[in-house]
């Protein structure tokens, strides 16, 4: 039995789909082989001189190339497809801090092979190798400074049932709503990354553990807004949990797992229940026992009223006016902090804000008589963005110190 030889096809030859200089540099490759190693050095050293202005010893060059060839290995194995001699030797160089005129190549195709190698294909988020480096370079700056940091790690609640009765297609892009939300809703200094299937990890420079909270909810609820319109009939929602550099530990393994257990902790404490609470994990400021004294004379009657929804807050807060009530939500304290008003419309007002529920906000300031009993007000908070707001006062106490404790409702 005779048979005809099969025609070769154009992509057996990986030269063909070369440009005239990548080929070119490819056949110098297999020639600088069968060189002795001193001639190929002096080849090299002019070599890289040309090419990219840069003065190495002839053992440096020869090194260099080795870095070259091996890197340019790994980028094609990574990536699946053949890459250029040119990107390889930019790489190297430019992380050695040895490229000074970049004429080898457009950066464009360069940025491209550190974008793909920096993030998740699926979600577009930082990937885990780049979690792992941000993060401990995150926690040394802050031990450096004496500063904070938070770790929250996320997954997502019955991700799996998503996969099962509605298929994958619509389990990634449940994911890439995830993501899409953090992207929205952390500050230009904050990180997020994809570290796993249905896992995210957030880095917050700054942040203490009260902050961090709040963000999470805040996440919580901006990504239960975008799953809503898909009607899924799951509890599909972002647990999450929260340890902060120093309070919790000290260290990137410390941090990780107790954030890690955190998660964890709501999940089975939520087990059966159509969703799981907002806490998440995050240290929250205890509430406080039911205040036995009167009402300031003053004060009009509490009245109840919601956060404006552009700052975020999840709605597991709610008003807290002082008076005969148990509190039924935590406030989050804001003392240490920034965190400041500016209150009135002409002659301005400055106050330190002290603390924050749902539903009111409590100001120190130096006097009272100054403050009408509705007011206007610019909260500006960690993490929030400035926030207008209408306030009504509930309450007024003197403080140890100089000023008033002035305790305000949200007015929609």
């Amino acid at each position: 039995m005779t048979g005809t030889a099969p025609t070769p096809s154009p992509f057996d030859n990986p030269r063909l789909h070369l440009s005239a200089e990548d080929a070119f540099l490819d056949l110098l490759i297999e020639t600088l082989q069968n060189l002795e190693r001193t001639v190929r050095g002096q080849f090299l050293q002019r070599f890289l001189k040309a090419m990219a202005q840069v003065e190495l010893s002839e053992t440096t060059s020869l090194e260099f190339w080795e870095q070259i060839l091996t890197r340019r290995r790994e980028l094609s194995e990574s990536l699946s497809k053949p890459v250029s001699l040119q990107t390889a030797l930019v790489d190297v160089l430019a992380s050695s801090n040895f490229l000074r005129l970049p004429i080898l190549m457009e950066y464009e195709d360069l940025k491209k092979l550190q974008i793909n190698a920096a993030t998740d294909a699926l979600t577009g988020l930082y990937n885990r190798r780049l979690f792992e480096e941000y993060f401990a370079k995150e926690l040394n700056r802050a031990k450096r400074h004496g500063q904070h940091v938070a770790l929250m790690l996320m997954d997502l609640h019955c991700f799996k049932q998503v996969n099962d009765r509605h298929g994958h297609l619509q389990g990634d892009h449940v994911l890439q709503l995830a993501a899409s939300t953090l992207r929205k809703t952390l500050r230009t200094s904050d990180y997020a990354f994809r570290i796993g299937g249905d896992e995210f990890a957030l880095l917050l420079p700054h942040a203490d553990p009260a902050q961090a909270g709040i963000l999470g909810r805040r996440v919580r609820a901006n990504y239960a807004a975008a799953i809503e319109p898909l009607k899924l009939e799951l509890p599909l929602a972002l647990d999450f949990g929260v340890a902060v550099f120093p309070v919790d530990g000290e260290t990137k393994e410390a941090l990780i797992r107790l954030a890690d257990e955190r998660v964890y902790e709501l999940k089975n404490s939520t087990r059966g229940q159509s969703a799981p609470p907002a806490s998440g994990g995050a240290r929250v400021i205890p509430m406080e026992p039911p205040s036995t004294r009167e009402p300031h004379p003053s004060a009009p009657a509490p009245q109840s009223g919601a956060f404006p929804a552009s700052a975020g807050l999840s709605a597991g807060f709610s008003p807290a006016p002082r008076g005969t009530e148990r509190r039924k939500w935590e406030r989050v304290s804001l003392v240490g902090t920034r965190a400041h008003a500016v209150i009135g419309d002409g002659e301005e007002v400055s106050a330190r804000v002290l603390d924050m529920s749902y539903g009111g906000v409590s100001l120190l300031v130096d006097r009272v008589d100054r403050l009408p009993a509705v007011f206007p007000a610019v909260l500006h908070v960690p993490i929030l963005p400035p926030v207008k707001v209408s306030l009504r006062k509930a309450y007024v106490e003197t403080t140890e110190g100089q000023g008033f404790r002035v305790g305000c409702a949200f007015l929609p």
